[in-house]
């Protein structure tokens, strides 16, 4: 039987990856969400979310399960950023954003 969830020739599951090389707070449900979740609601791709995080924008955290996502209130907070931001400050932030991320 295969597994849906593990594609061949990676010798993990996508949904068992965790933090590793990050110390991050393990917090409660209500206050976790996943990656993929965050980067629907935020409306941004996977690897915007990702640059988020490697950017202090948003706060990686675990769920009690182990799984890796980011904190409710920092995505509460960048949504808040983005709604009442300007253009000209978003524009400003993606390169800043960018170069810090590599």
């Amino acid at each position: 039987m295969i597994d849906e969830r593990h594609r061949p020739g990676r010798p993990w599951s996508r949904s068992n990856r965790g933090y590793v090389l990050l110390k991050v707070d393990t917090v409660e449900d209500a206050a976790w969400m996943s990656q993929p979740k965050a980067a629907r609601r935020l409306g941004v791709t996977l690897i915007r979310v990702g640059m988020l995080i490697a950017n202090c924008r948003l706060i990686p955290a675990k769920n009690p399960a182990g799984q890796a996502g980011v904190t409710t209130a920092s995505v509460q907070a960048e949504e808040t950023w983005r709604a009442n931001t300007t253009k000209r400050a978003k524009l400003a932030r993606l390169p800043k954003d960018t170069i810090n991320w590599f």
